[in-house]
């Protein structure tokens, strides 16, 4: 459904007479299969808006090729957008509208009947519980339901690809795991491609077949979600002692776990990352009770899609986020 080699975007900046080329994608190499949901990880300035940009057709490359849903971006940017959906991260209903009108006039920009954009669309209010809200002005909506009115914007053409961008940012908790529900069904129930950027983790994590990161404008890693955090060398143990004198005898012991790695010592807290640290836990609590070590508590954390992302950029996608 996406498949793109090399593709790149320079832009030119002036300060007085000089010019600056600045590389904002610099040669991305990316594959979407039908039927997958892909989500797109970044940090601010990596790329990933610039790409996204350019995935449909809103941003020429300066340089690759991509193909969507079978048409050449640079080419064939009509055929494109007839073919996908697409919902921004600012929404694009208009706050004094009724939502059902906003749907069918939607609906029809893609060449859709009044009749077919109105079926259609009840049809969609229905299946992302917006039933009772086709004569609402979405300023009256929730948050939740104003995203949903977006999702069935983007749908009611009946694309079989969809980008959405940061498509639960600003949602609450319960709204946000609600939109995933919907996420999931548009999958499994209509058989759609999604092609997402998020800055919450668990939401790829949740949704998301594979994950892209992209940094400093190329992909530096693709995977599912589990592959990637097995490359995190360990499980997280943190050692939290009662008295600062056992902290060497404490370090040494938990260092022993991972020959060749140095614990952190905080305050009076000791971690290191532990490969397959469960099946190491019962006889580090043995040499430490052995050693007269007491603790105030001991924690165990697998690895996180934010361990990932560090480790891949330098930077944790929850300080971009903030």
């Amino acid at each position: 459904m996406i498949h793109a080699r090399g593709l790149a975007r320079s832009f030119t900046t002036r300060k007085g007479r000089e010019r600056t080329e600045v590389k904002a994608v610099a040669g991305v190499d990316l594959d979407v299969e039908a039927g997958e949901i892909v989500g797109f990880l970044g940090p601010n300035g990596a790329g990933k808006t610039t790409t996204l940009r350019m995935l449909t057709t809103l941003l020429k490359p300066t340089a690759g090729t991509a193909t969507v849903a079978g048409f050449d971006v640079a080419t064939q940017s009509e055929q494109v957008r007839r073919s996908i959906g697409y919902v921004s991260q600012s929404g694009s209903t208009l706050p004094e509208a009724l939502a059902g009108e906003e749907v069918v006039d939607h609906g029809r920009l893609y060449g859709i009947s009044k009749a077919q954009a109105t079926a259609r669309g009840q049809e969609l209010f229905q299946q992302l519980d917006l039933d009772g809200l086709w004569t609402r002005n979405p300023r009256a909506m929730s948050g939740g339901q104003r995203r949903r009115l977006d999702i069935a914007m983007g749908l009611v053409h009946d694309p079989k690809l969809i980008f959405l961008d940061e498509p639960t940012t600003g949602l609450d908790p319960q709204a946000r795991a609600n939109l995933w529900q919907h996420i999931g069904a548009l999958r499994t129930d209509r058989g759609a491609t999604i092609f997402l950027t998020t800055h919450y983790l668990d939401e790829a994590d949740a949704l998301c077949d594979r994950v892209l990161v992209i940094d400093h404008g190329v992909i530096v890693a693709s995977d599912s979600p589990e592959a990637l955090k097995q490359q995190v060398s360990g499980d997280l143990v943190e050692l939290v002692l009662t008295d600062a004198a056992a902290l060497p005898r404490a370090a040494a012991a938990l260092g022993a776990l991972a020959p060749g790695s140095e614990p952190e010592v905080d305050g009076l807290v000791v971690s290191l990352r532990v490969p397959q640290a469960g099946r190491e836990l019962a006889g580090l609590l043995r040499s430490l009770d052995r050693d007269g070590i007491a603790l105030e508590a001991i924690e165990m954390r697998r690895p996180t899609l934010d361990d990932v992302f560090l480790n891949l950029t330098g930077r944790s996608l929850r300080e971009e986020a903030a």
